[in-house]
């Protein structure tokens, strides 16, 4: 059975850190291109949805090719949940009578994630019995290696054995890149959340999972996208966690 899966990308006008954040410039076009046109050459995604507040941010996304659903401006505050705007996109959808089966949330934050990523995650999804799936990459440094602070002293966030520890020999650890999260509608509902007691890591590599908050990680990703065109990137992360099964 073919399922309907879409693609939603959150885009908000409000953000204060960097001001109009998903439609500045990057390179030669709008932060959010880059996420809704590697969503176009997805060979999964039958749609591309933007789901926003903001007349410019819908424009130039329309403009890139992706289809707009309006956002109640009361789901594009700062305290505004991610969740909460996918369940208003699904509820949207489903009113005009659009049943995906299958959620992929893409953040405008990520434009080095590409088609290859997001569709190697549908895969993971479509082949494992799974409540998500999610994009990680390995941390710089390992939290076993962090420490707490009670006002005067140091004491190791775990157990005081990992401190001198080498990091080949640490477990293996990953965090969540933001670039890329796929569930279904109904686990989406149940959980309000993508994260549940199934979910699959999609793991990527650190040059494609740069996620952009700060004004430094525009000027990092310039170079990163520059070096991407040109060839010279070819980082890799842990093979097994880009094919776990259950």
């Amino acid at each position: 059975m073919v399922r309907l899966i879409i693609a939603i990308i959150p885009a908000r006008g409000g953000s204060k850190g960097i001001p109009q954040k998903n439609i500045k410039k990057l390179g030669e076009k709008p932060l959010i291109a880059y996420t809704i046109e590697e969503a176009l050459r997805s060979k999964y995604l039958a749609h591309t949805y933007v789901s926003t507040e903001d007349p410019e941010i819908a424009t130039i996304s329309k403009k890139y090719g992706a289809t707009v659903i309006e956002r109640p401006s009361s789901l594009a505050e700062d305290s505004s949940k991610t969740i909460s705007v996918i369940l208003h996109a699904i509820d949207y959808l489903e009113r005009n009578n659009i049943y995906p089966q299958i959620i992929v949330l893409l953040q405008p934050t990520s434009p080095l994630r590409n088609s290859e990523d997001i569709d190697t995650a549908i895969k993971l999804y479509l082949e494992n019995e799974c409540d998500s799936v999610i994009s990680v990459c390995e941390p710089d440094n390992s939290p076993f290696w962090c420490f707490t602070f009670n006002g005067k002293y140091l004491h190791p966030l775990f157990d005081q054995r990992y401190i001198n520890t080498q990091r080949q020999d640490l477990p293996m650890v990953f965090i969540p890149n933001g670039a890329i999260y796929i569930s279904s509608p109904e686990s989406i509902r149940r959980l309000e959340s993508f994260y549940g007691e199934r979910t699959i890591p999609y793991c990527m590599p650190p040059e494609r999972s740069i996620d952009i908050d700060k004004p430094l990680d525009f000027v990092v990703a310039e170079v990163l996208i520059k070096k991407l065109y040109q060839g010279n990137l070819f980082f890799r992360c842990n093979d097994d966690a880009t094919t776990s099964k259950n």
